[in-house]
This record gives C-alpha cells, sequence and structure tokens, in this order.
C-alpha cells in the first residue's frame, strides 16, 4: 500500500467507530469487547476437561477432507449396542484447564495440531440475563461448539475473547466442545519461526458470564494529557435505548455523574477533575462505578499521562528512566504457561527485587492478571504483539490477523493505568512492505487510543555505521514515539569487552528503549569470564554492556533479556540448553544468577 491507502484505511477505520461505537461485532460473530469480566457474575469452567488428540482430525473431516455434520462437537453416545462411533470423551484422558498440553502429558511435549476438549457443566437458573463463555486464551485456533452447535471461532493465542450463548446455554449438562489446533502457519500471527515454546491448548481461564439484559457493555477513562484537569472517556451500553441514563460514580473524587447515550448506546463524557495520578512510587487507582438500570459495575482505575520530550519519556510531566526487565509468560519452578495470579506474582516481584519500575512483557499480550497485578505494584507496562520476525508483509490476511490482536489488547487493556507502551512488533526486517504493515498498525494504534505511546523492537539492521557509532535510522522510526532497539553485543557479535566503547548516534529526537540485550549461562556453570555459557561469561557481557548504556545520551529505558529462563523450540544444546533459552537473570527452578545483582546494583545506581 502506498501512504494514500494508509490515509484511507484509516479514515474509513475512523468513520466506522463514529457510525458503529466501539463495541461493533467483528465478521468471525464474537464479541470482542466485553470489559471487566472480573467485576461481574461468573462461573469458572476452570478445572478437568476430557480431550481426545486427533492429528489427522478426523473429528472434523471425513475421509473426502470434507467437514463432517457429526464431528467430535456433538459428543454422540451409542444408542444401540451395534451403533458404531469411533470416539469418546467419558473413557479418553483429561487435561487440567487453564493449562498447556505440553507439559501436562509427555507424549504432548511436542506436539502440534489439534486437540478436542469437552467440558460438561450446569447453570442455577436460567433467565433473561445474556450469557458469555469467556476465554482468557486458547492457543492458537478456536472453534467453540455448545451443545451440538457452533457459537463462535477465534484465531490468535494470547487475546482474550467472549462467545454470546444466550440462545444456546441451558440449566443442565451443557456440552461444551473445543476444537483447539496450534499448528503453527507461514502466514500467522506469529509466524512458524519463533524463539519460544509453542505451548498448546486452553491457556487462560474460561468463564460463564451471566449479565442484565441491558448492561454497561464496554467503556474507557483516561485523564486528558492537555487540560490534566479533566476525566474524558466513553462507555458503551447493551441492549439500550436513546437517552437511556448510566450513573458514573468516583466517590473519593466526589464525582457522580449522568450520561445519556445515543441510539447505539454510545455516549462521550468529560468530568472536571483533579486525580492523584499513578506512579510507580505510588500506585493510586480509583474505585470507579457505573449505574445502570439497577446493576453496578465497579473496577478500579489510576489516572496518569504518559508523552515525550525529545528524547525523554514523561510521566505525569517528569522525566522517567524505565528500569525494566523482559518476562515470557512462563511459570516459575515448574514451567508451562503461566496459569495462576502466584505465578504472576512471583514473577513481578523478581522484577521489583531487580530495581524495575517497568516490564516489558514479550513478545505476546500476557494474561490479563499480570496486567493488573503490574498496575497494583507500580510496574510500567510495555504490551505487545506477536509480529515477530519476518511474517508474510505482503499478505492481506496476515495484516488483517495482526490488526485484530492489535484491537483484542487494547479493548482488553486501555483502562489499565500501568500500560504506558503498545508495542506493534520485534525485530522485523528492513523493507517497504514491512513498512506500509506496520505504518498500519501504528496508526489502527492510535485510532483506538491516542493515550499511549507507541513503539517497536528493531532489529540491529535497523542501524548503519556514522562517524564510528551505530547510527539508528530505521524508516520505522518515523511512525514510533519511543524506539526500541534490540543488540546483543558480546553474545551474537563481538566481544563482551568490545561492548563498553560503542557509541551510539541516533536520525531521531525520540527516547530509546534499548528492549533487548544480554547473554546466556546455565546456573551454576562456572568458569573464566571468556568461557561461554558460564554465569562468568553473562555477567562480563552485562558488566560491559552497562558501561556502554551510560554513554548514550537519548537512552530513556533498558529491559535486558530476559528475567527467567524459559523454553524454546530453537535451543538444542543438550547438558546446556536443554529446550531452554538460558539468557534469564533467574533460573527456571528460581535461582539468581551472578548477573541479576550486576543489574540490580546498575538500577539502584540510578535516581529517576
Amino acid at each position: 500500500m502506498k501512504h494514500t491507502q494508509i490515509t484511507a484505511i484509516f479514515t474509513v477505520f475512523i468513520l466506522q467507530l463514529l457510525v458503529q461505537g466501539p463495541s461493533a461485532q467483528f465478521s468471525d460473530g464474537h464479541e470482542h469487547n466485553l470489559q471487566n469480566i472480573h467485576a461481574r457474575t461468573t462461573q469458572s469452567l476452570d478445572g478437568l476437561w476430557s480431550i481426545i488428540v486427533d492429528p489427522l482430525e478426523n473429528g472434523f473431516y471425513n475421509a473426502r477432507w470434507q467437514p463432517r455434520e457429526n464431528g467430535f462437537f456433538k459428543d454422540q453416545k451409542m444408542s444401540t449396542p451395534s451403533e458404531l462411533i469411533e470416539y469418546n470423551f467419558d473413557t479418553d484422558e483429561q487435561l487440567m484447564v487453564p493449562g498447556d498440553w505440553n507439559t501436562q502429558k509427555e507424549k504432548l511435549y511436542y506436539y502440534e495440531g489439534t486437540i478436542w476438549y469437552r467440558k460438561i457443566f450446569d447453570i442455577d437458573t436460567i433467565d433473561d440475563s445474556e450469557y458469555f463463555i469467556h476465554f482468557g486464551a486458547v492457543n492458537n485456533e478456536a472453534i467453540i461448539y455448545l451443545n451440538g452447535e457452533k457459537v463462535g471461532s477465534h484465531v490468535g493465542g494470547y487475546t482474550s475473547f467472549s462467545v454470546k450463548v444466550t440462545d444456546s446455554i441451558r440449566e443442565k449438562n451443557n456440552v461444551l466442545v473445543l476444537k483447539v489446533d496450534t499448528k503453527r502457519k507461514e502466514d500467522g500471527i506469529p509466524t512458524i519461526n519463533t524463539d519460544w515454546w509453542n505451548y498448546g491448548g486452553i491457556t487462560r481461564s474460561v468463564h460463564v458470564v451471566q449479565i442484565p439484559k441491558q448492561h454497561v457493555y464496554d467503556y474507557y477513562l483516561y485523564l486528558d494529557p492537555e487540560t490534566k484537569s479533566q476525566i474524558k472517556g466513553w462507555v458503551q451500553l447493551g441492549n439500550s435505548k436513546e437517552k437511556d441514563k448510566v450513573a458514573l460514580r468516583i466517590p473519593e473524587l466526589n464525582i457522580d455523574h449522568e450520561i445519556y447515550v445515543d441510539e447505539n448506546g454510545f455516549a462521550e463524557f468529560t468530568i472536571n477533575a483533579t486525580p492523584k495520578t499513578w506512579s510507580p512510587s505510588d500506585p493510586k487507582r480509583y474505585e470507579v462505578l457505573f449505574d445502570y438500570m439497577g446493576t453496578q459495575l465497579k473496577d478500579d482505575i489510576g489516572f496518569r499521562i504518559i508523552t515525550t520530550s525529545g528524547s525523554q519519556i514523561l510521566l505525569n510531566g517528569e522525566p522517567i528512566f524505565l528500569k525494566g526487565i523482559s518476562i515470557h509468560e512462563e511459570a516459575p519452578f515448574k514451567t508451562g504457561r503461566v496459569t495462576s495470579i502466584e505465578q504472576v506474582r512471583v514473577l513481578l516481584q523478581w522484577a521489583k527485587e531487580l530495581g524495575c519500575n517497568y516490564v516489558r512483557l514479550a513478545h505476546y499480550p500476557h494474561n490479563e492478571d499480570m496486567v493488573r497485578e503490574a498496575e497494583r505494584m507500580g510496574l510500567m507496562v510495555w504490551s505487545e504483539i506477536p509480529v515477530y520476525w519476518t511474517v508474510q508483509f505482503d499478505n492481506n490476511e496476515t495484516y488483517a490477523n495482526a490488526e485484530h490482536q492489535l484491537e483484542e489488547m487494547i479493548a482488553r487493556d486501555k483502562n489499565r493505568a500501568s500500560v504506558v507502551l503498545w508495542s506493534i512488533a520485534n525485530e522485523t526486517p528492513i523493507g517497504d512492505s514491512r513498512l506500509e504493515f506496520l505504518a498500519n498498525l501504528a496508526a489502527k494504534a492510535r485510532a483506538l487510543d491516542s493515550t499511549r505511546l507507541i513503539t517497536a523492537a528493531l532489529d540491529p539492521d535497523g542501524t548503519s555505521s556514522r562517524e564510528g557509532k551505530n547510527f539508528i535510522d530505521d524508516p520505522l522510526g518515523e511512525h514510533l514515539d519511543v524506539i526500541g532497539i534490540n543488540y546483543y553485543c558480546g553474545w551474537y557479535g563481538g566481544t563482551p569487552e568490545s561492548c563498553r566503547t560503542i557509541e551510539w548516534d541516533t536520525k531521531y529526537d525520540k527516547p530509546m528503549i534499548m528492549s533487548e540485550f544480554g547473554g546466556g549461562a546455565l546456573q551454576g556453570l562456572h568458569g573464566e569470564e571468556n568461557e561461554r555459557w558460564t554465569e562468568e561469561y553473562q555477567s562480563a557481557v552485562y558488566r560491559n554492556n552497562i558501561e556502554m548504556l551510560k554513554n548514550i545520551e537519548f537512552l530513556a529505558g533498558t529491559s535486558p533479556w530476559i528475567l527467567m529462563d524459559f523454553r524454546s523450540h530453537r535451543r538444542h544444546l543438550r547438558r546446556i540448553q536443554s529446550d531452554f533459552n538460558r539468557k534469564g537473570l533467574i533460573s527456571e527452578q528460581g535461582v539468581k544468577k551472578e548477573s541479576f545483582y550486576i543489574m540490580q546494583e546498575y538500577y539502584n545506581s540510578i535516581e529517576y
């Protein structure tokens, strides 16, 4: 696409938003923006689910590769002793939800393909409420059936989604079946080649959500960065009438504001207020209440302003250095996908102990508990979609997939003050189609949310050499508010000692975050500083890179790679890697390496 096409797409999107409101359905039929299920009436479907491993997808296709009318989603039972039914959820295996299948059963460790999940559940009472089934995440493609009928589908393994089931649910013996397919695809987001484990399954919690027929569906509140004395936002109602009234109350600020919606149930609002701002040193949040038709919806929301001035990042108008660490959604001590808030707290507490005020959640949206706990603990967040390495930048369907995941990421976390950076990509190669693809995503992110900074982690190929310095001139920089650079001096190039004297310059008067740097070490392996994989070698990488960082005048933050060792298909060196990326400052068993304390000392020396 050319620049004029990008502008045209952006204009069309704005017009659609004004006409449809922010809660419009997408073409796959499921609803995306059911906000804040934590505060609604829910019933957990977590626990043991019955499964059938189906590598040939015989539960979906017949012998002629046509979709079956009576596939596994029908959960059929024999009605006569002679009837032939070649599957039975009742006598097959089971898996825990939430959880990945790779670490639950040894035979599924490397498995990529289809597994069918089934859960039978009852509802106490069915009334005139609306009912949804909410999935925290299903990796990677899901088709959802309730009581034998398809009710929705979803592509993308790291974003939450809700399926409306009001017309399908019943009080007793509901049969929920999912076809979950984790095969990597060349035109997918992410694409075939990544450096993290392709964990399959229903990896985050599942809930039945019951809401009144007339309800607050979605909302957004933020502190106006221009006036700094107004809370702005919008609300979207479901099944409302024109001029229906919703009351917005923030008791601590003495706010009791009446909002009247239009014929689409949508309304914007502006309220004069000067709330105490959220920050890492004081992560202040306010109780926010929406009252509509006798039902109250509660959230805890912080207010802050994040902007830039030249090469500085400003939080609430004051310069702040982002002292961070990158984190994968990998469970401490047991590995596999994070499945509990306790695991989230362990990871974030390690980050706090390191001296962090910021975490980079790589390379995909993490579970909602991670973002909410970061907000509670005073940690700023970089949130990213998995546009990673070499995706098909000239493929329209690939772009639509990426944009869809961006929409879902922003929709879920737009009210979290902790999120200060939306990232649209990681280490993508220079090229025209890539630039157009990512420029579109940047424009989309700004259209959806103008209150946060847009970033991407650029590949070292996005730098050239000028006057003996590393010069940042990647053309994507024009479209970013903050430039991330991944640079592994002393590991993928040069010696550790060569790093300390490297100098940097940039084409852009913008903040730069060293979004990745570091090296690998097997925890407990010791030797000389020039001996690869030892803690001493990793420590030398860190010490010398820190000296380099101290000389970058436009540096606004760092998030070295990575907090904890994590599983990766790419890491084949037995007795050292053993399917783990060893760049963690902490081992997968929770033991800190020497480099943890080197980075901790550096962060403790930075005052702001």
